[in-house]
């Protein structure tokens, strides 16, 4: 039986504790024994961190101590996927740079505040998580990101849509869901569920996420099937 970790907390607003529920559940109808904290402090150990397949962060804000960045980076170096939504992954721990190098994107703003009405353009053939899904709407804060150019982008919207400082630029298509790798890991992250209701209403947005969480967790069941070690990875200059 895989194995899956979720963590929550930080700010209310994104209503942590609904959303992790929600995908508890989710995990759970796959199959998944998951455990489910509201405090960093499941991160302290990273021998039992790496026992999961899948690591699932919801925590808008806060700070993450060292110590337990890099106990992130090894178990996902090591095999064990991440996966996560909105500002719970792409919004936390503004301090930590190793967790934006982890996960691929840092938010920046949402311009128009929340109700924004937006489309997510679907790119067809990036990636077996998306297919079968069509561009869709959504009815939420438009996330502006600063993004890794090594991602692999599945999905992007749109800006601008509502007129600030940024649009003086061009029109650009800012990525909503991708894929990476962090050593033997797989990443996994959407942009989209401000709030809880954001994946009721627009439902290929929990669709996504199930996907997107099925596939992370896989990168450690095919990391023990071919050997693969963290030996390449590893180096002992400063990273950060």
């Amino acid at each position: 039986m895989k194995k899956a970790i979720i963590f929550q907390g930080g700010w209310d607003g994104h209503e942590p504790e609904l959303t992790t529920a929600r995908f508890q559940r989710v995990l759970e109808g796959e199959g998944f024994a998951v455990e489910r904290y509201d405090t960093l402090d499941c991160l302290a150990d990273e021998e039992r961190l790496e026992t999961f397949d899948l690591i699932v962060p919801c925590w808008t804000g806060g700070d993450l101590p060292d110590p337990y960045v890099k106990n992130v980076a090894r178990a996902v170096g090591r095999g064990t996927g991440i996966a996560g939504w909105h500002g719970g992954m792409c919004d936390a721990f503004r301090q930590s740079t190793e967790w934006q190098f982890i996960t691929g994107g840092q938010w920046v703003s949402h311009p128009g505040g929340d109700g924004v009405e937006y489309v997510v353009n679907v790119r067809r053939g990036s990636s077996p998580i998306v297919d079968g899904i069509e561009d869709f709407t959504v009815w939420s804060e438009h996330y502006y990101l600063h993004v890794d150019p090594a991602i692999e982008v599945l999905a992007t919207t749109r800006f601008p849509l509502v007129n600030y400082f940024h649009s003086s630029n061009k029109v650009i298509d800012m990525p909503v869901v991708w894929t990476k790798y962090w050593g033997n890991g797989r990443v996994f992250y959407s942009s989209l569920g401000h709030h809880d209701e954001v994946f009721d209403r627009s439902p290929s947005a929990q669709e996504l996420m199930r996907r997107g969480m099925l596939w992370a967790a896989d990168g450690k069941r095919i990391a023990a099937e071919r050997g693969l070690t963290t030996e390449r990875f590893e180096n002992t200059a400063k990273m950060y």
